[in-house]
């Protein structure tokens, strides 16, 4: 590596000059790891974490419960012992939630000394995201420099989707820590083949696993062939070092699956997200394989790519178009891809510019390389999973790719910076100052008015950024004002870059986000609804009525009429008003209009959402209602003598009464109702031996909130098989069990059943 143009005082390390003469005397070249820390370095970097915590913890609390499936399952756990080890979504212990519970566990240990509120459940989470911006820092820094590091932290708090995800209560923020951290372990492994680094990789693998199962493992293949073929040792020492990196993830992972699957199964809850109790048929089915393929048995639309092929979405099994340009189109690019063309530019040029390496030396630039194949080879390997997956795909499951686009972006501006002097570096730099610029003009025209004047800001600072790198890379080497023009060009660059997600973070945090499906930033044109949905377009934001919950985009946040859970996202336990998960139409329940219903999904007849199997009014599949003072008050009366205050359809319904009340309430069917948890006999034998007080059921009228004409039956509640479970419960207390309103839900007394019936 050689470059033409002085240091200019430059920030990064200058290894250019050097590089050729380590080489050529076999001297060990500094590291940034062992070189002085500039004086700037550690104001700059307490800034960027504070900065980060400012972010992330500003108006934290407008959330809520965030997403209350989670939230209850955390209160459960900070009640009940067992409950936390199992992940129970009540301290009944009746069923566990859809994921492994180590995400979790830093939560309900929040609430359990602090009690149970937003802040106690969502700081955790918050902190994981400082923690992710440290490792980010170190791990770049190594290799780069304190200025590469510094950048990479900022493109990575900046991203709209992580401003979202360290801020709510999902499995994705201790996830994403998880595989950072992973990278790191890796990389630190690879600078001297260090055993003990390779093994601690693989221990968090294995905990990244108990956070969201097989996702954890998407990251292994690049990392484990970077691995054997790069590390500086011979062969068969890496093979060794791999299998012993392998065996501690099994340990780290394992535990708690072979507990779990050795545990008598009637003396511990249902295995939320499985047809048949088993832990192992989740993970590689509704959590695993299934997410490839579509094939999801239980879940929304289970199964539809078996019956009706690719459906709705075209090759996305009713979850959107998949393709090489997903993470670009709708609602997504917003997330996840302002920088993304930007990092794979950066991997060629960094990947062309380091190649020269030999791989037998821990040399600088052969770390650098190692860098850049790490990092590099994990966004290509979950982007191209998540482009084509077919099965059930969020918006904010891009949060994973955040940490890997704003490595890449941060060491491959060093890169390019110190071969600055060359034609190609120039014109490369200078080329994704202007494709970035101009992208996020596109992405910040998707949102109709929304900041108008930025996004020509953005572009015309970009372009002139752009310009400012070329001419002043080409002015004669050592003058003080090309230095000048380079550095204001740069800094103008990163400027027009960051603009837009920053406006993006600031959309997000601004308001609360709360329900199953969230997006960050601004409502925007082209999200896409499910199979049945309906477009609607009012005061310039385009969303869709019903269909699919959330759809292959997800709910539209700021949408007219709610629909979807939250409306616009505002409010905490905003639900999806009138009931059925797969439909239903709305009256006057809290959080909006409903839309129209989704047909024919999972072998229900089409229509209007079920009546009485679902949840109280404002229930739904993806958000719960808010319960009701007297509802409260009903649920505590006398809860102490029964196990389960209450039951009801739907985790998200009995999320909402049992964080209101404080006491368990029975979710039946799981998440999706679907599940076959608990059997009528067993809920039957329950009610018989006094455990549960009410059933909570769906409002006929009375309140605003309309059932429909439903689909039933085989469908065995909302989303999906089960055969039946949930609709035959649901009838069962009908016929056996008077009905009353309280708080504008319909409850029914299961210790006092209709004359003659049992």
């Amino acid at each position: 590596m050689t470059t033409a143009v002085p240091p200019l005082d430059s920030p990064f390390p200058e290894r250019g000059p050097n590089a050729a003469a380590d080489a050529a005397t076999d001297q060990a070249p500094a590291t940034a790891a062992t070189a002085p820390r500039p004086r700037w370095e550690r104001p700059a970097y307490l800034a960027l974490l504070l900065g980060t915590a400012a972010l992330l913890l500003w108006n934290l609390s407008a959330s809520g419960y965030a997403n209350s499936f989670y939230s209850a399952a955390v209160q459960a756990g900070s009640e009940s012992w067992k409950a936390f080890f199992f992940g129970s979504s009540d301290a009944g212990n009746s069923i566990t939630v859809d994921k492994p519970p180590a995400a979790l566990w830093p939560m309900a240990l929040s609430v359990r000394l602090f009690g149970l509120g937003s802040w106690q459940i969502l700081v955790p989470q918050a902190l994981m995201g400082v923690g992710t911006t440290a490792v980010l820092y170190a791990a770049v820094r190594r290799q780069f420099g304190p200025a590469a590091a510094l950048l990479s932290g900022v493109t990575f708090a900046l991203t709209p989707v992580a401003a979202l995800m360290f801020r709510f209560n999902n499995p994705d923020a201790l996830l994403t820590l998880l595989l950072t951290v992973t990278v790191y372990c890796v990389l630190r492994a690879l600078d001297g083949a260090h055993t003990k680094w390779l093994v601690l990789a693989g221990a968090v693998i294995g905990l990244a696993f108990l956070t969201k199962t097989l996702q954890a493992f998407v990251i292994l293949p690049p990392l484990a062939l970077l691995y054997a073929v790069c590390a500086p040792t011979r062969l068969r020492r890496r093979l060794g070092q791999l299998l012993l990196a392998g065996l501690a993830m099994v340990v780290a992972g394992g535990w708690w699956v072979a507990i779990v699957e050795l545990w008598p199964a009637g003396s511990r809850p249902y295995i939320g997200g499985s047809q048949n109790n088993s832990f192992l048929e989740l993970t590689l089915g509704y959590n695993g394989l299934g997410r490839i393929s579509g094939d999801e048995v239980g879940s929304v639309g289970g199964g539809a790519r078996r019956a009706g092929g690719a459906g709705a979405g075209g090759g996305g099994g009713g979850w959107g178009e998949t393709g090489i340009d997903r993470l670009f189109s709708a609602n997504i690019g917003g997330q996840i891809s302002w920088l993304l063309p930007a990092a794979l530019i950066m991997l060629v040029a960094g990947l062309v510019i380091t190649w020269r390496a030999r791989r037998a030396t821990d040399s600088v630039e052969s770390m650098a390389r190692a860098a850049f194949l790490a990092w590099g080879g994990c966004l290509l390997i979950t982007g191209l999973i998540f482009s084509y997956m077919q099965g059930i795909f969020h918006e904010y499951y891009t949060v994973a790719l955040a940490p890997f686009v704003a490595a890449l972006v941060g060491m491959g501006v060093a890169v390019l910076w110190e071969e600055r002097g060359g034609l190609a570096a120039s014109l490369t730099l200078s080329a994704t100052v202007a494709l970035t610029a101009w992208w996020s003009y596109a992405l910040l025209g998707r949102a109709s008015g929304y900041l108008p004047w930025l996004r020509w800001t953005v572009l015309a600072a970009g372009l002139l950024a752009a310009a400012g790198l070329l001419i002043g890379s080409r002015w004669r080497p050592g003058s003080r004002t090309g230095g000048r023009l380079l550095r204001g060009a740069a800094a103008l660059g990163v400027g027009a870059a960051l603009a837009g997600p920053f406006a993006y973070c600031l959309t997000t945090v601004d308001s609360g986000r709360s329900g199953s499906i969230v997006t960050a930033g601004p409502a925007v044109a082209g999200g896409a609804g499910g199979p049945g949905g309906m477009r609607f377009k009012r005061a310039g934001a385009e969303g869709f009525r019903g269909g699919f919950p959330g759809g292959p985009q997800g709910a539209t946040q700021g949408a007219p009429q709610g629909g979807f859970p939250g409306g616009a996202q505002g409010g905490p336990q905003g639900g999806m008003p009138g009931g059925a998960p797969q439909g239903g139409q709305a009256g006057a329940a809290p959080g909006g209009q409903g839309g129209q219903g989704v047909p024919g999904a999972a072998g229900g007849a089409g229509g209007r959402g079920a009546r009485s199997a679902m949840g109280g009014p404002g229930g739904g599949l993806l958000n719960g209602t808010k319960a009701s003072a007297e509802a409260t008050a009903a649920l505590r009366a006398n809860a102490g003598g029964y196990t389960w205050a209450a039951a009801a359809v739907g985790a998200q319904n009995a999320a909402s009464y049992q964080l209101a009340s404080g006491e368990p309430v029975m979710p039946i069917g799981g998440f999706n109702g679907s599940d076959p948890s608990p059997t009528l006999a067993k809920f039957q034998e329950y009610v018989k031996a006094g455990k549960i007080h009410y059933f909570i059921g769906q409002n006929d009228g009375g309140t605003g909130a309309e059932g429909g004409q439903g689909a039933r039956g085989g469908a065995g509640g909302p989303g999906g098989p089960g055969g039946g479970t949930s609709s035959a419960i649901a009838e069962w207390v009908k016929a056996g069990f008077k009905a009353t309103t309280i708080g504008g839900a319909t409850f029914y007394d299961l210790t006092a059943p209709v004359s003659g019936t049992s």
